[in-house]
């Protein structure tokens, strides 16, 4: 399988995890989907089939990302060694309808990156918000055609691992229709990074509904295959 959309189904697994009410639930949930038993995944995982009912049941307190990380590709390791009939299946669900083009470049970290250290990279200036918190990767969106190709829970899925990351959008005039988007979608980044427009761009309103939300805004001119490169040379 396209290592790209294994890793883009592994996030996608590993964040409705993340982020469920009853992680435990949704844990096993994945796990039957895959049609894999506690005996399978606990083996593969080594540890003992209880560990993984007391996570499923909730008798254990909710595992951590770096764990929910480990089993999610436990998880697809075993169907890869079974032919990744799984991996297709989901895949293809979830993601053939996003259209082409939309996420330019998805990525995240292992340890976190302060907003103001990534804001010095990318060569952008700060329209709100505070700079001394911390982000865990980056998705980098083409702002059009998300904005008019994507459901409010396709939209959900540009976060990735986590919701403290940063999104940038291309493309933008104004700012308004990302933030917008934004404001009406469950889910909130610790930073929008609007790009192509410098400060006297942003619509007034723009910043308000970020400090609504409480998101650090920022923008940007630089050309977004300088911003990618740069991110991705940095040895975070």
């Amino acid at each position: 399988m396209e290592s790209g959309l294994r890793h883009r189904l592994a996030e996608k697994m590993a964040g409705e995890i993340t982020l469920s009410d009853s992680p435990g639930k949704t844990l096993k949930k994945w796990r039957l989907s895959f049609d894999i038993s506690q005996g399978q995944l606990s083996e593969y995982l080594g540890v003992s089939p209880s560990v993984i009912s007391d996570y499923e049941s909730g008798r254990r307190k909710s595992p951590g990302t770096a764990i929910i990380g480990r089993i999610v590709d436990s998880i697809l390791a075993i169907d890869e060694g079974k032919g990744g009939k799984y991996i297709h299946k989901y895949a293809s669900l979830l993601f053939a309808e996003m259209g082409d083009g939309v996420i330019y470049d998805l990525h995240d970290y292992k340890s976190p990156i302060n907003l103001s250290t990534f804001a010095s990279v990318i060569g952008a200036d700060i329209i709100t918000g505070p700079v001394h918190l911390s982000i865990y990767g980056y998705t980098v969106i083409d702002s059009l055609r998300a904005i008019m190709n994507l459901t409010a829970s396709e939209f959900n899925r540009i976060y990735g691992w986590s919701t403290e990351r940063a999104l940038i959008f291309t493309g933008v005039s104004n700012g308004k229709s990302p933030m917008v988007a934004i404001r009406v979608t469950p889910f909130k980044p610790r930073c929008v990074v609007l790009h192509g427009i410098s400060l006297g761009d942003v619509h007034p309103i723009v910043p308000k509904m970020a400090e609504k939300d409480n998101i650090t805004l920022m923008c940007t001119t630089q050309g977004i295959e300088d911003i990618v490169e740069r991110l991705r040379e940095e040895k975070w």
